[in-house]
């Protein structure tokens, strides 16, 4: 099947069938996409078609630094039949969208290994310049160190894929680089030379890194698109990637911008009005968490968002009338604008521009961004942070430890017990009617995601803000500051953690305006 791929300068036109028997036994295949966006589903599909019907390819290794796939039998989920995924390196996993890989993962059938997003960009970057690896400091103390698990996420992963080395006296993280055989990515629009065009999608995702990487190897690049253009007709400035690195090109013209509807407000062709996104936000206890946490926001700031209650943040904003005071920024590309909820994380409303997934890294390694809030699954009392594996599930980091690398303040976001939790939010108080039955708040986090002993290193700022309680992180770990108007602080909170925190002398109450229907004084 080589012969049908590029000759002169044009790529060739394939089927989705003819572009899987591209791909060989034990490649090393890396992935674009996330979630829905930008997830090459039909080169995906027939890869799987393929392996069913004739037992190949076998013994893959897949990369992707986002994960792909929405539900049950789609993106990544199509590696999942016995024998066809060896390895799966990742930034992120799911149970609920792929619960099939995570079964392979939690069975032992593959190793599985989970980097941060930005170290897989940047990594992928390294190879594509013919750099000899990836060297940072993100990640040093984290899961991604050797010293904690070198981003092993089961029992087979055995591999070193990450080492610790010692730069001039500082500690950093090497990631050698390796060679891509295949890189599959997606985009809307192709030229008959193979230039890419991303005009109808909300984010960028590293396709071109992607693709370098893979030329760099001397491997293939198959693009999914969703149309075809005559040679020379694309806009340069709108070319993602040029057709000088793309092997092949599938046309789907079926290619959905999203789950969703497709919404020209993503991509920043129109502007939707004001009033179509202000969606205000019921009085409970996640409106709760946001407006304490955007009390630490300030006119100017740069903000980013973690998945979870903070995603609620910027419908917040509207409804309180501060949104134009700050600017959002989140990992997958999009500057500016109004961050759309989880069912399409990473969209935009009316976005002002768009970075490269790398570029986006870069930015929060320097130190770019103002303030991040992000959620959390535990916390224990020296701060420590973990989002990325707990109760036997398999999650991965995404891009929370490159965020947490620089950010000047960390928000941490979420409720202080989970599992049937019931409070109740009602005149400047709350009121605990049903605890949940799980503590968030533990003697020791099962998986260090964020390393709060790093970040007072770095002289960062970290809060911790739940329903009913603030902490602070202080020099010996959690301190209490505040607490909500109507709980008992010894048996409401100091007795619901499973771990210690400190009382702050001057503890007081949260202020009650963050407890009422009417406008909180919050935010910037």
């Amino acid at each position: 099947m080589h012969d049908l791929i590029r000759r002169g300068p044009k790529p060739a036109v394939l089927t989705a069938e003819q572009a899987a028997a591209l791909v060989n036994d034990g490649a090393t295949v890396a992935v674009g996409g996330l979630i829905s966006v930008l997830c090459p589903e039909k080169v995906l599909a027939a890869l799987e078609q393929r392996f069913r019907t004739t037992g190949q390819p076998r013994d893959l290794t897949v990369v992707t630094p986002v994960r792909v796939g929405w539900q049950p039998g789609t993106g990544l989920e199509h590696f999942t039949p016995p024998g066809m995924l060896r390895r799966l390196v990742s930034g992120s996993f799911s149970d609920r969208d792929s619960p099939a890989l995570a079964q392979l993962v939690a069975e032992n059938q593959i190793e599985a290994y989970s980097f941060s997003m930005g170290t897989l960009f940047e990594w992928l970057r390294a190879i594509g310049s013919g750099q000899p690896g990836w060297l940072t400091p993100v990640g040093v103390g984290t899961y991604l160190d050797p010293r904690h698990g070198g981003g092993r996420q089961n029992e087979c992963a055995r591999e070193d894929f990450v080492r610790l080395v010692t730069f001039e006296g500082e500690e950093y993280l090497f990631y050698p680089a390796r060679p891509i055989d295949v890189a599959i990515i997606r985009a809307t629009t192709a030229d008959e030379r193979g230039n890419l065009t991303l005009e109808d999608e909300p984010v960028t995702l590293g396709g071109l890194e992607i693709a370098m990487a893979a030329r760099a190897s001397g491997g293939l690049v198959i693009a999914q698109v969703k149309r075809r253009a005559a040679a020379h007709t694309l806009p340069a400035r709108n070319v993602a990637v040029p057709g000088i690195f793309v092997d092949a090109v599938v046309v789907d013209p079926e290619q959905r911008q999203s789950l969703l509807p497709d919404n020209a407000a993503w991509t920043g062709s129109v502007r939707a009005p004001r009033d179509e996104l202000t969606q205000p936000l019921p009085l409970d206890v996640r409106k709760v968490i946001l407006r304490r946490a955007a009390q630490e926001i300030r006119p100017g700031d740069v903000v980013n968002l973690g998945v979870g209650i903070p995603v609620g943040l910027p419908q917040l904003a509207l409804e309180e009338n501060w949104l134009e005071d700050i600017t959002f920024s989140l990992e997958h590309g999009a500057v500016g604008g109004v961050p759309t909820g989880e069912e399409v994380f990473g969209a935009h409303w009316n976005p002002d521009a768009f970075l490269s997934s790398p570029q986006v890294f870069e930015f929060y390694h320097g130190g770019g961004l103002s303030v991040s809030l992000l959620g959390f699954a535990q916390v224990d009392g020296a701060g420590n942070v973990n989002v990325s594996r707990f109760n036997g599930r398999f999650r991965g980091s995404g891009g929370f430890i490159d965020i947490c690398h620089r950010t000047q303040r960390l928000v941490f976001c979420g409720t202080l017990t989970t599992g049937g939790l019931d409070a109740v939010v009602d005149d400047g108080r709350l009121s605990i009617r049903r605890e949940g039955r799980v503590a968030k708040f533990v003697p020791l986090v099962e998986h260090l995601t964020f390393n709060a002993h790093q970040a007072l290193k770095r002289g960062q700022s970290c809060l911790y803000v739940t329903e009913r309680a603030v902490f602070r992180l202080g020099p010996n770990g959690l301190v209490l500051t505040e607490y909500a108007p109507g709980v008992d602080v010894r048996r409401d909170i100091l007795d619901r953690i499973g771990c210690r925190a400190a009382v702050d002398p001057a503890v007081r109450p949260m202020d009650a305006h963050l407890f009422r229907a009417d406008k909180a004084e919050v935010g910037a």
